[in-house]
């Protein structure tokens, strides 16, 4: 393989090293596989990288035979956000379900079996968990991602996954510092503003992030948020006062520091890709993440050469640049170890999928353990084949509209004959739903319903013409419970809907 950078070209070197790029494709393109022999230290994985647990490993083996210490990276928190499972939905509730059944240990044993599959997958670092107080219950891109809206909930369990994850050998990323959780702004589209003062900031949104690094955390991602309460001028992962003055310095935080993905609009938008991840090194950042919108070779030359071109200026100090890549190869030596710690019983195994019986017990015995199901006094369970009108809104980026949801599936497995039907906010009227459904039972499935004011009152219709309507909320369950049943799963796991669907029948 051709070199095109001498190994003596260090500031080269580490401009690649702290580079997360993505690519398309379930096997590695030559120009990966080229920058990393150059020095790129770490690469991210999403869900159009993925087909199969043994593809994913023949892909990790295939990046590790160039560099064997590579940091692999995945957005694979469970629940709504998967990308070993992208196309069935996960084995795994998230967070918001972890949250409602608060028993830590359960958390912990979850974390620690996702980790074992990705690690057995050659996946060692995981952007999760998300550590976001959902104070505000708008948010429309946290939501289930959280723990809840209790910041001493969130950081137990928050702990809790840390610890669970990192006893598998997969370095946990806690997210999104120093806090996204009250908002109702989606930074892929816009820049969020937070504006709380210092003692809120410290009593809710640092709370489970102290949390974090008490639990030894390996890695921390930053919120493309504004806070003007420590800068007004610039987003936390741009902010010398966010990163270094309060993470590093005012909290003590040593491991690696990782941006969120650099093409969300609320960077890339305002200050560009190149410029914001100059911007976000030489503010205490160690880790640019890139690759969910833009993975491609031509992204990856950009980035190094703004990083070498700043460096050569004087804009961005030499010796920042090489803490920075030097933070990134102690993680990677960190897994390395854990790696081969472990032994050859961690490598994924010939046959295995997605269900197999271990992740399955625990993922679905805590799904069920999330379920709070309100009865209306009569309130019987569904017997025969029900229609399932799924009123589905726009999914955000984070979640994307990949991955199936609901209870459908389920339902039909348990009641042979289901039909279903999807409904949004053009088409999502009571009269369409009562048309589709004619004498069958309604089981209506919601996400965040309030925050969708369509849905909410294409329930209220239902319920009018239909009080026998079983109301599903896969979302945060923020609306008053209605409907002969209310099952409130706390996210729309694949797990979740398994649960649900037990729940509806009776099982």
């Amino acid at each position: 393989m051709t070199t095109l950078i001498t190994r003596s070209d260090t500031v080269t070197r580490d401009a690649l090293a702290v580079l997360q790029p993505g690519f398309t494709g379930t096997s590695a393109p030559d120009w990966l596989l080229r920058s990393v022999g150059e020095g790129l230290s770490s690469v991210g994985l999403f869900g159009r990288n993925i087909a199969s647990p043994e593809q994913l490993a023949a892909l990790t083996a295939q990046l590790r035979a160039e560099r064997d210490d590579v940091l692999v990276a995945i957005d694979e928190e469970g629940g709504d956000v998967t990308r070993l499972e992208v196309r069935g939905g996960s084995s795994f509730p998230g967070n918001l379900a972890l949250g409602a059944v608060d028993d830590v240990a359960l958390t912990r044993d979850v974390a620690r079996e996702l980790g074992r599959r990705l690690a057995a997958c050659g996946v060692n670092l995981n952007w999760a968990p998300s550590a976001d107080v959902n104070s505000d219950p708008g948010n429309p891109v946290i939501g289930v991602r959280s723990f809840g809206a209790d910041p001493e909930l969130v950081a137990r369990h928050t702990a809790a996954y840390v610890e669970g994850l990192q006893a598998s050998g997969v370095a946990a990323c806690t997210k999104h510092f120093p806090g996204h959780g009250d908002t109702n702004v989606d930074s892929h589209h816009d820049m969020p503003r937070i504006d709380v003062g210092l003692d809120t900031l410290h009593a809710r949104e640092l709370v489970p992030f102290r949390a974090a690094i008490a639990a030894g955390s390996k890695s921390v991602m930053s919120a493309h948020i504004l806070l003007p309460a420590l800068d007004p001028t610039r987003p936390a992962t741009l902010s010398p006062q966010i990163l270094t003055g309060l993470l590093r310095e005012e909290l003590g935080y040593q491991g690696l520091i990782i941006t969120d993905g650099m093409e969300m609009q609320a960077i890339s938008a305002t200050y560009g890709i190149e410029r914001g991840s100059v911007l976000a090194i030489a503010a205490g950042a160690d880790a640019i993440c890139v690759g969910g919108g833009l993975a491609d070779e031509e992204t990856v030359l950009r980035l190094r050469d703004a990083l070498v071109a700043a460096v050569r200026s004087g804009e961005l100090p030499e010796e920042r640049l090489a803490d920075a890549a030097a933070r990134v190869r102690s993680l990677a030596t960190w897994t390395q170890q854990a790696r081969e710690a472990s032994g050859p019983g961690a490598e994924v195994q010939e046959g295995t999928a997605p269900g197999n019986e271990n992740h399955e017990t625990i993922g679905l015995v805590a799904a069920r353990r999330a379920v709070t199901v309100t009865r209306a006094p009569g309130a019987t369970p569904v017997t025969s084949a029900p229609y399932v009108a799924a009123l589905t809104p726009v999914a955000n980026i984070a979640v994307g509209d990949e991955t199936p949801w609901g209870v459908a599936a389920d339902l039909a497995r348990l009641l042979p004959g289901t039909e279903t039907g999807t409904f949004d906010a053009e088409t999502g009227s009571a009269e369409a739903v009562l048309a589709a459904a004619g004498e069958r039972r309604i089981v209506a499935v919601v996400r965040d319903e309030h925050r969708h004011p369509w849905m909410a009152a294409a329930l209220d219709a239902l319920l009018t013409a239909r009080p026998d309507t079983v109301v599903v909320e896969m979302g945060v369950p923020q609306s008053t419970p209605r409907g002969a049943l209310h099952v409130a799963t706390h996210g729309a796991a694949r797990v979740c809907g398994e649960a649900a669907a037990e729940a509806i029948t009776g099982r």
